[in-house]
C-alpha cells in the first residue's frame, strides 16, 4: 500500500491510496471537507465525507501525468514504469503542474 498526499493551493486537501494497482482510494482530509471555502480539488471527486473507491487510478490523477510518447521520455528518464502512475505522480505533480494541485509523499509535511 502507497500513499500519497493532495494538495489545492498549497492546502492539505487529502490522501490517494494505491492499495494495489487494481484498487484506489481517495479521501478529503477533515479540516478541508468542513471549510466551506474550500472547493472540491475536482468535478469529478466532489466533497464528501465517504471515500471515493475505484479499481484504477481516478481519471482526473491519470490527467495529471503525461501521455504518449512525451510519457514514454519522461518514463525512461525518471527510470519509472510507464504503468505506475503513483511513482510518476510523485515524480513529477510536486512542483511542476499546471493548476492549483500538487502531490507530494505522504511522509512529507
Amino acid at each position: 500500500m502507497r500513499r500519497v498526499k493532495v494538495y489545492c493551493k498549497g492546502v492539505l486537501a487529502g490522501i490517494l491510496t494505491e492499495e494495489s494497482r487494481s484498487s484506489y482510494i481517495f479521501r478529503y482530509e477533515d479540516a478541508y471537507f468542513q471549510d466551506s471555502a474550500k472547493l472540491a480539488i475536482s468535478l469529478t471527486l466532489p466533497k464528501t465525507k465517504q471515500e471515493y473507491v475505484s479499481r484504477f487510478i481516478f481519471p482526473f490523477f491519470s490527467n495529471m501525468i503525461a501521455e504518449g510518447v512525451n510519457l514514454e521520455i519522461q518514463s525512461r528518464y525518471l527510470k519509472i514504469d510507464e504503468q505506475d502512475v503513483l511513482s510518476l505522480l510523485l515524480a513529477t505533480g510536486g512542483a511542476d503542474t499546471i493548476g492549483a494541485i500538487t502531490i507530494k509523499p505522504f511522509d512529507a509535511s
